[in-house]
């Protein structure tokens, strides 16, 4: 049986991987396992960029969170010496009366945000991309800026195997258990001894937890602008979130040489691993389109290309960072609803404090794994639920 490992992290996609970072760079002995080879596109962490952004409407409590999260971003950029992320700003787009831009208020005047209040007219005289229905209007964010997501995946990988973590790809986790002092982790090769584990499997968590997840099919589409080109670039457009509806949230980035990146949030289906259609198809595109040319007709050309993601979704949206209730030593993150892939290396300090038994710096009461309980009623902060197009709450 192999010697005894420190801590052992199931999962290499952006949670485990910048847990992986930040075990090793606290000394300890660390073996992170993947199913899959690296930077596959079959989870939540593949695609070129993501969002960072500060005006959290989905709750105040995250604003810090994200404020640590860029200390550690930045930390990793010095580890590695790459530039991970570009500053664009980002737009936020509703109606006047909208509960999405009374929660992006609220953290703004919690947490004292930079922002800039916007009429539809100056939104347009700014950015000549952007074309607001009648009656919007727009706040604006001057940190939000665009992570690159693969090589943030990938610098978290290479800066834990400097620190010398070990990195093993193909090995799926099958099982675990405990035996006194230590537990036993079993792969398809082999049995593992350590004496933690952290599972952030993503999509795969349903499988090792009793918790109310859901998998949801997500598509993505990246067009080739129709006219002005030079209105989508990261100078002159922002990253824009746009309320297209009650609870309906839209999205796009500026081209950064690929076309204009945009999806739909939470407005996907449920999905199941082992028959979920891993292809964005005419049905998918069309609901994608149809929301672009109503806000930035210019960029409804031609696909130049379009992944399927997945997000793990808790019952409220918030995320799962806690220990697992069958035994202490095993930790659960992730479950990120959509929207935790910029808060990576915050979450994995959290995770590492959990792991050494330490009291995390930031509240995690609300990230318990109790209100995710089977038959349990959901409890700790809320936001209004999206919708789906046909108006019903999921």
């Amino acid at each position: 049986m192999e010697s005894d490992w420190d801590v052992v992290v199931a999962g290499l996609g952006a949670m485990g991987a910048a847990t992986t970072w930040e075990l090793a760079r606290r000394g300890l002995r660390v073996l992170a396992i993947d199913r899959f080879e690296p930077l596959h596109a079959l989870g939540s962490s593949h695609g070129s960029t993501r969002i960072i952004r500060e005006a959290y409407f989905e709750h105040p409590l995250y604003v810090p969170l994200v404020h640590r999260a860029w200390q550690r971003w930045h930390l990793l950029e010095q580890e590695t010496g790459l530039t991970l992320a570009r500053r664009t700003g980002g737009l936020n787009i509703a109606q006047r009366e909208s509960e999405f831009l009374d929660g992006l208020m609220r953290s703004i005047q919690e947490h004292h945000l930079a922002h800039e209040c916007l009429d539809r007219d100056a939104i347009i005289a700014r950015y000549p991309a952007l074309m607001p229905e009648p009656g919007t209007v727009g706040v604006f964010e001057p940190r939000a800026s665009v992570l690159f997501a693969e090589a943030c995946v990938r610098a978290f990988q290479d800066a834990a195997r400097a620190r010398a973590a070990t990195l093993r790809f193909r090995e799926p986790l099958h099982d675990w258990k405990a035996e006194a002092g230590a537990l036993l982790i079993e792969t398809e090769t082999q049995v593992i001894r350590a004496k933690r584990l952290v599972l952030a499997l993503g999509p795969w968590t349903p499988a090792f937890v009793d918790f109310s997840l859901a998998i949801e099919r997500q598509c993505v589409f990246w067009f080739e602008p129709l006219r002005r080109p030079f209105a989508f670039q990261p100078d002159a457009m922002p990253i824009t979130l746009w309320e297209h509806g009650p609870g309906q949230l839209a999205y796009a980035f500026p081209d950064l040489g690929n076309g204009v990146k945009a999806s739909l949030h939470h407005q996907g289906s449920n999905a199941d691993l082992e028959t979920i259609d891993r292809v964005a198809g005419p049905a998918d595109e069309a609901r994608i389109r149809e929301q672009v040319e109503r806000i930035m007709p210019d960029a409804a050309g031609r696909v130049l290309s379009a992944s399927v993601c997945l997000y793990t979704n808790t019952p409220d949206f918030h995320f799962l960072i806690d220990r697992h209730p069958e035994d202490t030593r095993v930790i659960v993150i992730s479950a990120c609803s959509g929207h935790g892939f910029k808060f990576a290396p915050a979450i994995a300090e959290l995770a590492a404090d959990l792991v050494e038994g330490r009291k995390p710096e930031f509240d995690v009461s609300p990230f318990r794994a109790e209100r995710l309980a089977v038959g349990r009623e959901a409890v700790g902060p809320r936001r209004s639920p999206p919708r789906r197009n046909d108006g019903r709450t999921r």
